[in-house]
């Protein structure tokens, strides 16, 4: 079993653990692990895969559930391979802490057991019971009102080249023409609720799926109105949305809203698509988050599935990451 390096005599601290433990400025890395540390609801996480964990036997015993779900975590905030984070594991003291692993008692999960984890994770299905689990959690505590909601979608680029063992693209990837630009890859669909900015639900699809198509999925059936942007023109007349009783605020054609004068009324129009526009910012906060703050900019793996599991975890994360506050306040 590997306990927590916390609470260890100094004489079985590595020479690097105890020089660690010595130093005294705290990187951005530290402060943003010790945040997650109490923002995430662990036994959330834990509960929900614990039913499919290998238990002890007479075999190699697993490492703690709780250790490899840090490690899998790490890997979505700083964007690592398998490899990468087995020797990030080894490199550095505060990611092998918060993993609660020590280089001086028990061993450190290599590339192949950090791999199956997330295969397990995968096979389960755990990255749709997460999402879920979570903004159940966040309403329980009132973050989430859940009678708006915002849909978006964004392309992540997938690798083009061909110079790989099956000599050809992902083929469930599809290129898309956005401008004047050509790119490859999936999209990435969310549906955002509209007081808190969090996302509640997500579809992944290929990259030349068109937006409207997806709208039906982004939506929970209890909001009272849906924004999105000129993508979505016409979403009212598609024969799924039939009957639902909403109000859609669905922004003008940028070549339509150039095009106004100076009238009054044309004015007003575009004093109400500025409105929109604003309320609609909120839906690129999550964007911000995966890409920005945990460096996913490119597809991962190979095939939608595992992608879409990979997108769908990374939301999940973002919506505590953006949430941190309310739910480290609330676990004390």
């Amino acid at each position: 079993d590997i306990s927590p390096i916390r609470n260890t005599p100094m004489s079985q601290l590595s020479f690097s653990e105890a020089e660690y433990a010595g130093k005294r400025k705290q990187t951005r890395r530290e402060k943003f692990l010790a945040q997650m540390e109490r923002a995430v609801p662990w036994k959330v996480f834990a509960d929900l895969v614990e039913p499919h964990y290998p238990k002890p036997g007479n075999g190699r015993r697993p490492y703690p559930l709780e250790t490899m779900l840090r490690i899998y975590f790490m890997q979505l905030w700083f964007s690592l391979s398998d490899p990468g984070m087995e020797e990030a594991l080894y490199d550095i003291a505060s990611m092998r802490q918060f993993a609660k692993l020590s280089l001086t008692r028990g061993s450190i999960p290599d590339e192949t057991t950090i791999l199956n984890f997330r295969h397990l994770l995968e096979r389960h299905g755990i990255a749709n019971d997460a999402l879920e689990a979570v903004n159940l959690l966040l309403q329980d505590q009132g973050i989430q009102v859940r009678k708006g909601t915002i849909v978006d979608a964004t392309i992540i680029e997938a690798p083009s080249s061909t110079k790989n063992a099956a000599g050809a693209r992902d083929p469930e990837m599809h290129q898309t023409k956005k401008g004047n630009q050509w790119h490859f890859g999936m999209k990435a669909h969310i549906g955002v609720d509209l007081h808190s900015g969090l996302v509640h639900t997500v579809v992944g699809t290929a990259a030349n799926a068109h937006d409207v198509t997806q709208a039906a999925a982004l939506l929970h059936g209890d909001e009272e109105l849906v924004l999105g942007d000129a993508g979505y023109r016409g979403i009212e007349k598609r024969e799924e949305h039939e009957g639902r009783r909403v109000q859609w605020h669905i922004a003008m054609r940028p070549g339509k809203r150039r095009a106004l004068g100076a009238s009054a009324l044309d004015q007003l129009v575009d004093s109400y698509e500025r409105s929109k526009a604003g309320l609609r910012a909120k839906v690129e906060h999550p964007f911000r988050v995966i890409k920005c703050q945990f460096g996913f900019r490119k597809v991962r793996y190979r095939g939608l599935a595992k992608n879409t599991a990979h997108v769908k975890m990374l939301f999940t994360l973002s919506n505590i990451w953006m949430a941190r506050h309310p739910l480290m306040a609330a676990a004390g």
